[in-house]
């Protein structure tokens, strides 16, 4: 049997790297390069770093102070589908030596908060409440996620690490989640998906017999599930009618379907 208290630790311990990860590419960025827009239309780096900033302190304030986070609940749902654009805009105004500041406090700040939280114990949230396991793994998602809308922005190519394994979790514990999102129906049956990790291994989800089959890189993948990139410029394959169809809808944020990003070839 696993250990709650051992997996909170390693998982919090691969936010702060990705984390790291993330500063290593924007502490050095000149005050003038942080109002270059990047993929994501209508942000620019500020707007990334940000984002992470403030849904890290809403993060922080739902692990340490549940009554108080009910009160950003409720101003989020008087403005359901601006309120996360709104707050990225709000706090990209901050100069950015001291949003990078902020942002850096309130990431540590937040580790410290999930590894008080007692193991079992469930975090309230904007959506279904959280295990400090959780959290921290959609807290990486959205770190590599949106560290790499900056990375392709400044022309960067990070390598990819184990941590996108935390990314392409969610972005199959997601299936019905994005039907749902997309007012279908999911299948009834699990999907088999198979990816080939950075370091080469296999990574596998679902039962080994089941006829609808994802396999590809686990970086394509989470290429896909994030929208950073278009499903003609991934090397995945699906086997079977809904597989084919989940890849086409596949996502692992939270939030209304977005657009995802034109092919590469139209850019």
């Amino acid at each position: 049997m696993s250990d709650p208290t051992r997996l909170v630790t390693e998982v919090v311990d691969d936010l702060d790297a990705e984390g790291d990860a993330l500063e290593a590419l924007v502490a050095g960025l000149p005050p003038d390069q942080w109002s270059r827009p990047t993929p994501a239309e209508g942000w620019t780096i500020a707007h990334q770093i940000a984002h992470l900033a403030w849904t890290d302190a809403a993060s922080i304030k739902a692990a340490t102070d549940p009554e108080a986070f009910q009160q950003l609940v409720t101003e989020a749902w008087s403005n359901p589908t601006g309120f996360v654009d709104e707050a990225a805009e709000e706090w990209a105004r901050i100069p950015p030596a001291q949003l990078l500041e902020t942002w850096r406090a309130g990431r540590h700040e937040l580790s410290e908060a999930l590894r008080a939280v007692e193991p079992g114990n469930k975090i309230p949230w904007f959506g279904p409440p959280m295990n400090p396991v959780s959290m921290a793994s959609a807290r990486i998602m959205e770190t590599w996620a949106h560290g790499l809308d900056i990375a392709d922005t400044i022309g960067a190519a990070p390598e990819p690490t184990a941590r996108i394994k935390h990314v392409a979790h969610i972005g199959v514990r997601a299936r019905d989640f994005a039907y749902a999102l997309n007012q279908l129906t999911p299948p009834a049956e699990p999907f088999r998906v198979e990816l080939v990790a950075p370091d080469g291994a296999t990574w596998t989800w679902g039962p080994e017999d089941a006829a609808q089959r994802v396999t590809g890189t686990a970086l394509d993948f989470c290429y896909l599930v994030t929208q950073r990139r278009n499903i003609a410029d991934v090397d995945l394959s699906a086997e079977g009618e809904d597989a084919r169809h989940w890849l086409g809808i596949a996502q692992a944020f939270a939030g209304p379907p977005g657009n995802g990003r034109p092919p590469a070839s139209s850019q």
